[in-house]
């Protein structure tokens, strides 16, 4: 199946695609305050460096990662979870930055999910070469709230499948300032980035940046 938005014309895309029930992607959502989100991820990171986790079979994975927010996602051999403190520096993780949540409250909305309140957002740095596997997100406590996803930089091909990871993913086509939503039906849909390839974005060079806001815990 060809990549949807095969063509780097992307300005031309419509703005709403709806992939499922409760899942929507919004093209070019964050654009405009690409930049002031990237300085924050700048931010973030001199906090809590990036890192490349281990699952709990061995394997180093090739995306790098780290974390803002009231809770974390890590992984080592003991499993997949949620923490507040960053592993590495025995600290809270940084404080979700206004921009990120503004933004993660206004795209949830539009995709039809009112009341969002994210308290983790992974944050995922992509260089040529890295990919991550199809997978459900299901270490959330709050597994009847979104996930929304944000792309910035090189543009990927996300892999979206099925309920079931035997299940033939589509290949959807995101560009810096993308934005998909999905929760509801659509909430323990398996997904993925394929192998991310080489380029030059002019705010990030050869890496991109993908934001994940969840509500891992319970509401307080």
């Amino acid at each position: 199946m060809s990549d949807l938005f095969a063509s780097d014309l992307f300005e031309t895309a419509p703005e709403d695609i709806a992939l499922d029930p409760g899942a929507m992607l919004l093209a070019g959502f964050a654009r405009a305050e690409a930049e002031s989100l990237l300085q924050d991820v700048a931010a973030i990171a001199r906090a809590a460096p990036f890192r490349h986790l281990v699952t709990p079979g061995g394997w180093t994975m090739s995306v790098a990662m780290t974390n803002c927010g009231a809770l974390g996602w890590v992984s080592d051999r003991s499993g997949y979870r949620y923490d507040r403190l960053d592993p590495e520096s025995g600290q809270p993780w940084p404080a979700m930055p206004p921009s990120f949540l503004d933004l993660a409250q206004r795209a949830a909305a539009r995709a039809g999910f009112a009341d969002f309140t994210p308290d983790a957002c992974l944050v995922n740095r992509y260089v040529p070469g890295a990919r991550l596997t199809l997978h459900q997100d299901r270490n959330e406590r709050r597994l009847e709230a979104p996930i929304v996803s944000a792309s910035l930089g090189l543009p990927a091909t996300f892999l979206w499948g099925g309920l079931a990871r035997a299940d033939k993913p589509r290949r959807l086509r995101l560009v810096h300032g993308d934005v998909v939503v999905w929760g509801g039906p659509a909430r323990m849909t398996f997904h993925g980035v394929d192998t991310l390839r080489d380029g030059d974005h002019p705010m990030t060079g050869a890496v991109r940046y993908n934001l994940t806001f969840r509500q891992a815990g319970d509401r307080t």
